[in-house]
C-alpha cells in the first residue's frame, strides 16, 4: 500500500519512533484553545494546549520555528533544546503532515506573529503519505476532485466552499423552522419514482423481493403529507437522477422541497424572495454579493418575465401557439445542439406533435435563455405539457401557474401552484405515459397511490423545490457544482 520512496523514509522513521518508546498514535489530547481562539483573543504569557497538523519546518541549530494548522487556521510556534531537552531530537523524526500535541506559552514575535514557545511536544499521529510537493501544490482539478481530503488540506478555497455550504443549509432549515414548517423525512427507495422529469436509478430490494428506484424527487410524498393534514412541510436531502455530469449537474444532489397549504405560485415566490434576502444577510451582511465578477443584487422584488417573453426576448423569436415543424427550424437556425437528447425527441417521430414541441421549446430556452439572465429573477407560466403537476392559469388553460429561479444564468428551482385535481392529475399522467410508451424515458410513471391521496382531498397548496448545490455555488462563489459536494463522483 505504501510503496514510495518518500513513504519507505516515514515508514523508517515510524520505526525508530516506535523503538524511542513513543506511541505514534496515542488515543487523545486534551486541548484548552483551538488555533482560533489563540489567534483571536491572544494574549500574550498564556499557557495553552493546543494540536495541529505540522505544514511548516524553519530550522536553526538549536531553535526552530514551525506552524501547524488547525481546523482553517494557522499560528506559529517556537521550539528550542534547551526547553525541550532530550524530545527536541524528535523533530528529525517528525514529517510535514504530522498531527502535533502543543503545550506552551504564548507571545508575539518582533514582527508581530503569534506565537507558541512550546515547553513540550507530543505526536498525535505520523503522517505516512506526503502531502503536495510545495504546500500549496494541488492545483489539478480532477486530481483535488478525486482526493479531497488533501484538497481541503492544501486550499483553503475549497474548505470555504464547502463551509458556506454547511451554513446554508443550516440557515435555511432555521429559516423554515422560524416560519412554522415541519420538517419530514421521505423514503429514498420507493416502488415507484415521480416528481420530475427523470430516469431513475435502479436497485433491487431483496426483503420484498421487487425492482425499487432511488427517489429523483420528494415531491409526491410531501404532497401526500399535505393530503394528510399537515400544512406546511419539508425535506432537504438527497436525490438521484440517473443524467450526465457537467458543470451544473451531478446524479446525486442535495434539493430543498416544500409545500403550504392555501398557497400559490405567487406566495412561493415571497418566500423564494425572502430566503435569499435572509441567507445574504446571514453570510455576508449585505442584499448584494459577487459571483463571479457579475454583482447580484437579491434585493426583493426580483424581476419577474413570462416564459414565452424571456425567449421571445433573447432569441427574437414568438414561440407561443406555433407548431412542431416550425420550432424544429429554429432549432436549427439557432444552431441548437440536441445530440444528446433522445432519438424520440431528436426525430420527432411517435410522440405527440404538441409535447415534442413543447419539448424543444424548453431545449431553446435552457439553451439560450437561461445562461443569458444574469440579476435574480423569475420565468413564470410554463406550457402545461411540461409541466404535469403544476396548476392551469385560469386564463388560459394552455400555460401553468409556474415559476423557475434564474441567477447568473442558473436554473436553481422550481415552482407550482399544486394540481389538486385528481381527474386532471390522473389525465395528466395518462398523457405522459402515453409518451413514455412511445420512447421518452424521462416522461413520468402514472402513480395510482398518489392519485388516491388526492382523491381523499388536497387543498389549494403551493410548492417548491430547490437545488441547494446550486444555491451554494452562487453564494460560494464557485464556478461549478463540484466545488460545493464535498466528494463528487468522478470517472475512474
Amino acid at each position: 500500500m505504501f510503496t514510495s520512496e518518500q513513504e519507505k523514509i516515514r515508514l523508517e522513521k515510524l520505526r525508530s519512533i516506535i523503538e524511542r518508546g513513543v506511541n505514534p498514535y496515542p488515543n487523545r489530547f486534551d486541548r484548552t484553545h483551538t488555533v482560533r481562539e489563540i489567534r483571536e483573543t491572544l494574549s500574550n504569557g498564556k499557557d495553552v494546549r493546543v494540536a495541529g497538523r505540522l505544514i511548516a519546518v524553519r530550522k536553526h541549530g538549536k531553535s526552530t520555528f514551525a506552524n501547524i494548522l488547525d481546523d482553517g487556521e494557522n499560528i506559529q510556534i517556537y521550539l528550542k533544546k534547551d526547553i525541550l531537552g532530550e524530545k527536541y531530537s524528535l523533530l528529525e523524526l517528525l514529517d510535514i503532515g504530522d498531527f502535533l500535541g502543543i503545550q506552551g506559552n504564548t507571545f508575539t514575535t518582533h514582527t508581530g506573529e503569534p506565537t507558541i514557545l512550546v515547553e513540550d511536544l507530543i505526536l498525535l499521529s505520523k503522517s505516512i503519505s506526503p502531502l503536495p510537493e510545495k504546500w500549496h501544490g494541488l492545483q489539478d482539478k480532477e486530481l483535488r476532485y478525486r482526493l479531497r481530503y488533501i484538497d481541503f488540506i492544501v486550499n483553503l478555497e475549497s474548505r470555504s466552499a464547502i463551509e458556506t455550504r454547511a451554513k446554508i443549509i443550516r440557515l435555511t432549515r432555521k429559516f423554515l423552522d422560524d416560519k412554522g414548517f415541519l420538517e419530514i423525512e421521505t423514503p429514498i427507495l420507493q416502488s415507484l419514482y415521480g416528481g420530475a422529469f427523470a430516469e431513475p436509478f435502479k436497485t433491487y430490494y431483496s426483503a420484498l423481493d421487487r425492482e425499487f428506484f432511488l427517489r429523483i424527487s420528494d415531491e409526491l410524498y410531501l404532497k401526500r403529507l399535505i393530503c394528510g393534514g399537515f400544512n406546511k412541510v419539508y425535506e432537504i436531502s438527497k436525490d438521484f437522477r440517473n443524467e450526465g455530469q457537467d458543470r451544473l449537474h451531478n446524479p446525486e444532489f442535495t434539493q430543498l422541497e416544500l409545500y403550504e397549504a392555501y398557497k400559490d405560485y405567487t406566495d412561493i415566490k415571497n418566500l423564494v424572495e425572502e430566503l435569499f434576502s435572509y441567507l445574504t444577510q446571514n453570510l455576508y451582511s449585505s442584499s448584494k454579493i459577487i459571483y463571479q465578477d457579475i454583482e447580484l443584487d437579491f434585493t426583493p422584488p426580483w424581476k419577474t418575465v413570462r416564459y414565452f417573453d424571456a425567449i421571445k426576448e433573447f432569441t427574437g423569436y414568438d414561440l407561443y401557439d406555433v407548431d412542431y415543424k416550425y420550432v424544429k427550424k429554429i432549432i436549427e437556425e439557432l444552431g441548437i445542439d440536441i445530440s444528446e437528447d433522445s432519438a424520440m425527441i431528436k426525430s420527432g417521430k411517435n410522440l405527440t406533435p404538441s409535447y415534442i414541441r413543447d419539448k424543444l421549446i424548453d431545449k431553446i430556452f435552457g439553451d439560450r435563455v437561461i445562461p443569458k439572465i444574469e440579476q435574480p429573477t423569475f420565468i413564470i407560466d410554463y406550457p402545461k405539457s411540461i409541466s404535469p403537476l403544476a396548476k392551469e392559469k385560469e386564463d388560459n388553460p394552455d400555460l401553468v401557474e409556474r415559476f423557475e429561479p434564474v441567477i447568473a444564468g442558473i436554473e436553481i428551482g422550481n415552482a407550482f401552484s399544486e394540481l389538486n385535481n385528481p381527474l386532471e392529475q390522473e389525465k395528466r399522467f395518462i398523457e405522459q405515459m402515453v409518451q413514455r410508451e412511445k420512447g421518452d424515458k424521462e416522461a413520468q410513471p402514472l402513480d395510482e397511490d398518489f392519485l388516491k391521496a388526492l382523491g381523499i382531498g388536497m387543498p389549494p397548496t403551493g410548492g417548491l423545490g430547490l437545488g441547494m448545490d446550486r444555491i451554494s455555488m452562487v453564494l460560494a462563489n464557485s464556478r461549478t457544482i463540484k466545488d460545493v459536494i464535498a466528494f463528487p463522483q468522478m470517472r475512474w
